[in-house]
């Protein structure tokens, strides 16, 4: 079985080469971070978080896999919006200009005309003084008698 491969457990030297910092690179451009950037470079966690304070190139050639990565996915992106694919669009949008869909409900003109009609139907009558015949009864509060709880006991058999 070759799925687990062997993890050198002596110290080695941390050297910021070209070979490991292309392996930073690479690891950083497929979008892994931490532990995993750094089992993908061939370095044990801590051997990365070291090499990374001692020596900027290896914080670089991260920051610069990330860099290249983030360029082709937004000039794919880019370039199927401009070929009309809308979800992609959207996405420009949303992300990037901070475009944000209205939520706002709108009210159709024909209930607007209605309520105001009906404003101007009541201010009407309020001014030429018209009542209408029968008056609506006012409400009243009756007060009810309180109802005593009763208090049960249960028998036993």
């Amino acid at each position: 079985m070759d799925s687990f491969r062997s993890i050198p457990f002596e110290p080695r030297e941390l050297k910021a080469s070209p070979e490991m910092l292309e392996k930073i690179y690479a690891a950083a451009k497929l979008g892994l971070r931490g532990d995993a950037l750094a089992f993908a470079a061939d370095l044990l966690p801590i051997e990365y978080r070291r090499l990374t304070q001692l020596d900027a190139a290896a914080a670089t050639a991260e920051a610069k896999g990330r860099a290249d990565s983030e360029v082709e996915a937004a000039t794919v992106l880019r370039g199927a919006a401009l070929e009309g694919d809308s979800k992609a669009a959207l996405a420009l949008l949303t992300h990037l200009h901070g475009w944000v869909a209205k939520t706002q409900v709108q009210v159709d003109i024909k209930s607007q005309i209605s309520i105001i009609a009906a404003l101007q139907e009541a201010e009407s009558r309020v001014i030429e003084g018209r009542v209408l015949q029968e008056a609506q009864p006012a409400l009243e509060y009756a007060e009810k008698p309180i109802k005593a709880l009763e208090t049960t006991y249960a028998a036993a058999e």
